[in-house]
């Protein structure tokens, strides 16, 4: 029997979500973007099987309609929706990383009898748009459902069985729950990391060595701040009453720290930093068989090699060999608090670490999977 999903927006995730469930024969994807271009590629690679010359077009067939566009867009396509022709069986469901404002927004269909499944898939890429769609993107990350209590046991497992293919991790929440964790782990990290690469930038204005300084530790501990600013202003003005509450339980903390400073009591700063260093050594590590949190990242490889000629070539002669594809590779020049001279980013954690294994058995290096 033949699942017609449709789906709405065909970006990174949008383009992901549809090869990934293109492994089950018998879904069929109609895709629809603003972009033409972007439409046109999706259907060109296969990506799509079929491209709606509208939204309302892709709704009206559609078993499972699941918008991919910022949460703002969803907001309001949500809200214009109600007025759509669908099938009464449908189920609506969104990719958004913030779910109080789309819940809110679908409250008008889901009052029409309509069921809607928020839904936040945890997975990203540093690059973007459809081009950058691959298959895996969702395997071993965290997928977030968050059903409304009124939502039927029933339709709840029709959408987690259409999900199953992605191999990601399907998690249900509510979510209010879903926007206080988001907020800490992720979104609350984002405003913390472009905070300190703004200060390092007016720093540079007075130092401007400290721009060198900050290659090593600094670039990787506020990579974050790299990721798209229109994307992450729509999450914060969406997330804002959580961001705020996070804020100011930050500004205690560094209150409580300056005070730690002032003091300048050796056994308690040491206790500060024992307590962070304890409790994030016990966080999940990402391996290949769990699952990814909710920030995206890249799976580095800390590689400590000589400095002589080839030997960068020597490794990826050896990982093209064994066809193990990376995304970045770079040398760290100040290494005072990270490991290897060499860094390598890879898609997941498996590549990553069928690359450490492939490396160790080729070469002599001491590395670090981080």
């Amino acid at each position: 029997m033949t699942t017609n999903v449709s789906i709405i927006g065909l970006g990174l995730i949008g383009g992901s979500l549809a090869l990934a469930l293109k492994r089950n024969p018998d879904v069929v994807i109609t895709g629809f973007d603003r972009s033409y271009k972007s439409a046109d590629e999706a259907y060109r690679r296969g990506i799509i099987d079929s491209v709606a010359p509208s939204v309302k077009a892709a709704a009206k067939e559609a078993d499972f309609l699941i918008f991919a566009v910022p949460v703002a867009a969803t907001a309001q396509l949500l809200q214009e929706a109600v007025s759509w022709e669908m099938k009464p069986t449908v189920i609506v469901s969104d990719t958004g990383s913030t779910k109080q404002p789309i819940m809110s927004a679908a409250s008008g269909l889901i009052d029409k009898g309509i069921t809607f499944i928020g839904g936040h898939p945890m997975a990203g890429s540093h690059k973007s748009g459809i081009s950058a769609a691959i298959e895996h993107l969702f395997e071993n990350a965290y997928y977030v459902l968050t059903p409304v209590e009124s939502c039927h046991s029933g339709d709840l497992e029709r959408m987690k069985t259409l999900l199953t293919v992605t191999q990601g991790k399907l998690a249900v929440l509510g979510a209010s729950e879903h926007d206080q964790m988001t907020a800490v782990v992720s979104h609350f990290p984002h405003i913390i990391a472009s905070s300190l690469v703004n200060l390092l930038s007016y720093q540079e204005q007075q130092q401007p060595f400290v721009r060198r300084l900050a290659a090593g530790g600094f670039r990787d501990l506020t990579r974050i701040a790299s990721a798209d600013p229109v994307m992450w202003r729509d999450i914060t003005v969406q997330n804002k009453e959580e961001l705020v509450g996070q804020l100011d339980r930050w500004l205690s903390e560094m209150h409580t720290v300056r005070e730690m400073l002032t003091d300048n009591d050796p056994s308690t700063i040491q206790q500060f930093f024992d307590q962070a260093k304890q409790f994030r050594d016990n966080l999940p590590s990402v391996t290949k068989d769990e699952a990814q949190g909710a920030l995206y990242m890249q799976f580095d490889l800390h590689i400590d090699v000589p400095d002589h000629p080839g030997v960068i070539s020597e490794i990826t002669r050896i990982l093209a060999v064994k066809e193990i594809s990376l995304t970045n590779i770079r040398i760290v020049e100040t290494r005072t608090d990270v490991y290897g001279i060499l860094v390598i980013s890879f898609r997941s954690a498996a590549e990553r670490n069928n690359a450490a294994q492939v490396l160790e058995k080729e070469t002599e290096y001491s590395m670090q999977i981080l």
